[in-house]
């Protein structure tokens, strides 16, 4: 089984519409794919509706968290989406997005990058706006060269020139309300350094106490050292290890399942979820 737990559509921040990335995953030859567009489960239904036969759909989302002044991501796996106190935290962070990304193109207004709202807006289209639109923005001005390269300290980057808070969850919290949903946590490529801080292993160990399941470890952010490292850690810490492409279509240049989870650690994440079930593919079109 080929199994791919982490992607995106343009419910977010990705250009595949969900039935696009349904048919594309089933293209690739992958057997599982899990949508986790951030804070948002808009895309389920459609994705679910384009399911082709063969593929298996794990439905999730990608919570924005912040610990210690430092920003992480929560993926959350197969909970219930209607549970209330966690519907509510993420119809939060979704409200704080638009003000978010219209910050961070004031502040680069301010360091002389023609970029406006209008064009990120166009960009976002009715995705749930965020960085990797703006980062976008960069590209087409020619500023950077791709949108990884606007993820630095000079730019977008956690506490970069450009970079601007917006409301997160305590992971502690959003641990808590994802088991109460049903669901299962994962921590998202958890020593990304490339991106900015990170949290330290100590922060990790507090996690997994507090119900953390796993960590995603091969992940395209992770080099090998840092992989083997992560394994190591969730050896330690009893989590389970996941791997995943972290998808966003074109915005980056990550392949669908370039990087995967183990069948076995998949079957335990399906085995801990009461939220919601896998769902088999059984009435997309087929892709070519």
């Amino acid at each position: 089984m080929r199994i791919d737990l982490h992607t995106h559509s343009t419910a977010s921040d990705g250009t595949d519409t969900p039935a696009e990335l349904v048919a594309n995953a089933a293209a690739v030859g992958l057997d599982v794919v899990a949508l986790t567009d951030h804070d948002t489960v808009g895309g389920h239904a459609e994705a679910t509706a384009a399911l082709p036969e063969g593929l298996t759909l794990v439905t999730g989302a990608e919570l924005s968290c912040r610990v210690d002044g430092i920003s992480l991501h929560m993926l959350a796996y197969l909970f219930d989406p209607s549970e209330p106190e966690l519907a509510r935290e993420r119809e939060l962070v979704r409200d704080d997005r638009v003000p978010r990304a219209q910050a961070m193109v004031r502040m680069l207004q301010e360091l002389d990058v023609p970029v406006t709202w209008e064009q990120v807006a166009r960009i976002a289209g009715d995705g749930s706006v965020g960085r990797p639109h703006v980062a976008t923005a960069l590209v087409e001005l020619g500023v950077v060269d791709t949108v990884s390269d606007a993820f630095t300290p000079a730019w977008l980057g956690n506490g970069g020139r450009a970079y601007a808070d917006k409301h997160e969850l305590d992971p502690f919290d959003a641990i808590r309300l994802v088991k109460a949903a049903g669901g299962v946590t994962v921590f998202a490529h958890p020593l990304a350094v490339k991106r900015g801080a990170v949290v330290p292993e100590s922060v990790i160990a507090r996690l997994a106490a507090a119900g953390l399941d796993g960590i995603e470890v091969d992940h395209m952010d992770h080099d090998e050292p840092t992989r083997a490292r992560l394994r190591g850690l969730a050896a330690e810490l009893g989590l389970l290890p996941t791997g995943s492409s972290d998808y966003h279509g074109s915005r980056k240049t990550v392949r669908l399942g370039e990087y995967t989870t183990d069948p076995e650690i998949y079957g335990e994440i399906t085995r801990r979820a009461t939220g919601a079930f896998p769902v088999p593919g059984a009435g997309g079109p087929v892709p070519a």
